[in-house]
């Protein structure tokens, strides 16, 4: 059986959830408490599994109590359940350390169907908030490596020409004329869009491309 606490001002909120709890086989209620004060000796006593934690309670926030319960007890997954859909309470109860987020209005089924979720590791999300998620990270204007195409040898002459190696001393330890680490570096600095061996080791370097 899934043990599960609920942290919810709303009390009339709280015993719905109680009931629906005592309701199912596969789930066993802990404890129900209306604020975050003392949370880890009450979260201690009642051992959860799944927390269902509202965002807005008095004197500590929902979200400031899933970090004081994430922080001493990681392996307790924690639902945030509100009527809030702002983007900064739901990526900061994300960032805090939440497992899901669901929101109030969601049908009885559905709350079991996620608390089981989160218990086994997934990540249950009102369709709305989850797309909320979604936008977020692909608004997220995040660079793509480049691709450079160097050959095996071209990436090995490269990384001797960052540890320091001068074009006499690439030639020795490769076996090639000084003429042909020339002709290799030429290609280099062309694939590399660059016109000199600093501008070279510089972006091999920042894009770890050695």
């Amino acid at each position: 059986m899934i043990r599960v606490a609920i942290f919810d001002d709303n009390s009339a909120f709280a015993s719905s959830l109680e009931m629906l709890l005592k309701d199912s086989d596969d789930y066993l209620f802990v404890g129900a408490y209306q604020n975050a004060l003392n949370i880890l000796p009450k979260v201690a006593k009642s051992k959860p599994d799944v927390i269902i934690m509202d965002i807005k309670m008095p004197e500590i926030s929902g979200i400031e109590a899933v970090k004081i319960i994430k922080k001493e007890h990681p392996s307790i997954q924690i639902m945030m359940q509100t009527v809030f859909e702002d983007d900064d309470k739901v990526f900061a109860a994300i960032c805090a350390g939440a497992s899901g987020y669901i929101l109030k209005g969601t049908s009885p089924d559905k709350i079991l169907e996620a608390i089981a979720d989160v218990y086994t590791g997934g990540s249950p999300m009102s369709p709305s908030i989850a797309r909320k998620v979604l936008s977020f990270f692909q608004s997220q204007q995040t660079a793509q490596p480049e691709f450079y195409d160097l050959s095996k040898r071209e990436k090995e002459i490269l990384k001797y020409l960052v540890e320091g190696h001068s074009y006499k001393m690439i030639a020795e330890v490769c076996f090639i004329s000084f003429n042909t680490v020339n002709a290799h570096l030429r290609k280099i600095y062309d694939k590399l869009h660059v016109n000199s061996s600093q501008e070279a080791i510089s972006k091999a370097l920042r894009q770890k491309i050695v």
